[in-house]
């Protein structure tokens, strides 16, 4: 009698299954469809945390390997609605990465030399070298973004009045796709990360800023306010994500409602976006054989 196969593993299907929040087709992208408060076939934080540390474990080895080799370079984007994890997320899955490969900017309110320049100036100046790892926490997205909800923002910039169109987000859509573009052709992986947290979760994330002491530095009247906007939010994030999720630089709408999980479906994307490197280590030639063979004889000398 034929022995019955057995069906894979959670842990032996974690490595793809980031790809089940995807958006590969974005034409047919509806955010109403997508759940965030999906966690997969997983329903315990302790069965994600195992998970979570082989994958932090593994993307440090291909950390080393793509800063040892020197030719690729990692852009990771995170956009979302307020307190939905951008910086926990961020926090917990580099955990393991070598600081000195990795680098990570904060966009926030444009400043005045910001604005005497093009919307995509002050994230091109910050874009990862080759061998490094890149990561903006909000970025040249808020553009199409927080601009769109409010279009007096758009009135700061300085641009000439001919060159604002009823068709503005569509053109802006086109410069980040041909940016994006140019970065996949020049050697830069991208993976850009929208962070779905539902409106009742982020009013208890804010409520608990508000009865908890030591969250009340993260607490901005402000971002409560943003809430009557919400709707407007949702259209713009699905608009941007139908518009600029291309096989170059694709969009993961992740269910941010549970921020364990969460931060299991980033880590097993950055993981695959590595591994999708085919990374080697850097071929050692005669000349550096030598340079070890003599260093070899020099250690050896002095204990002679």
């Amino acid at each position: 009698m034929a022995s019955r196969q057995r069906r894979p593993t959670i842990a032996q299907q974690a490595g793809h299954f980031a790809d089940r929040f995807l958006v590969s087709d974005p034409k047919q992208f509806r955010l109403a469809k997508a759940d965030p408060g999906d966690t997969w076939r997983l329903r315990s934080k302790e069965q994600a945390a195992s998970l979570l540390q082989r994958g932090i474990e593994r993307l440090s080895e291909l950390q080393e390997q793509l800063y040892a080799q020197d030719r690729w370079s990692l852009l990771l984007v995170f956009q979302a609605m307020d307190a939905a994890g951008k910086d926990s997320t961020i926090k917990h899955v580099m955990s393991g990465v070598n600081p000195q490969g990795c680098q990570v900017h904060s966009f926030k309110q444009p400043s005045a030399e910001d604005l005497d320049h093009d919307f995509l100036w002050r994230t091109t100046c910050r874009l990862p070298e080759r061998g490094r790892i890149g990561i903006f926490n909000r970025s040249y997205y808020e553009e199409v973004l927080v601009v769109r909800v409010h279009p007096e923002l758009l009135m700061q910039q300085k641009l000439p009045s001919k060159l604002i169109p009823k068709d503005i987000w569509k053109e802006r859509f086109e410069s980040i796709n041909d940016l994006e573009l140019h970065l996949a052709r020049n050697g830069t992986s991208i993976r850009k990360f929208f962070l779905h947290v539902s409106k009742d979760e982020q009013r208890k994330r804010f409520e608990a800023r508000l009865d908890e002491p030591e969250k009340h530095w993260k607490f901005a009247l402000g971002d409560v306010r943003e809430r009557a906007h919400w709707d407007q939010y949702v259209r713009a994030y699905e608009d941007m994500i139908r518009n600029t999720s291309t096989p170059h630089a694709p969009w993961y709408v992740v269910p941010a409602d549970h921020k364990w999980f969460m931060r299991l479906v980033v880590a097993a994307a950055v993981v695959d976006a590595l591994e999708d490197l085919k990374l080697e280590w850097p071929k050692v030639d005669s000349a550096k054989r030598k340079e070890i063979a003599t260093a070899r004889e020099v250690l050896a000398g002095e204990d002679a």
